[in-house]
């Protein structure tokens, strides 16, 4: 991973999901969650709060996470596609 985020921000990998229908069939975009399940793979330091002190991240990497579905900036590290998203388009850990 080359990538760095800066301050609050995350840089997560999406699981991909193939919808199938009873019959098999894989579904082409047809439809999208409000949330999608990721992975984080780097971590900002944190945003600083108006009297300067720093807050850390809740976030952890290597945390299975929900985020919220067209949040972030969609890149390319190498050949892996990964998102860069604030922390606060995370919805949750998932446990």
């Amino acid at each position: 991973m080359s990538l760095k985020p800066l301050g609050d921000r995350v840089v997560v990998r999406f699981e991909e999901v193939e919808e199938k229908t009873a019959g098999g069939f894989v579904l082409a975009g047809s439809h999208h969650e409000a949330s999608q399940a990721a992975t984080v793979l780097a971590i900002g330091q944190g945003i600083r709060t108006l009297t300067g002190e720093l807050v850390a991240p809740s976030v952890s990497v290597g945390d299975k996470v929900l985020v919220e579905s067209g949040a972030g900036l969609e890149v390319k590290d190498g050949d892996e596609k990964v998102t860069i998203v604030r922390e606060s388009d995370i919805l949750a850990i998932l446990g």
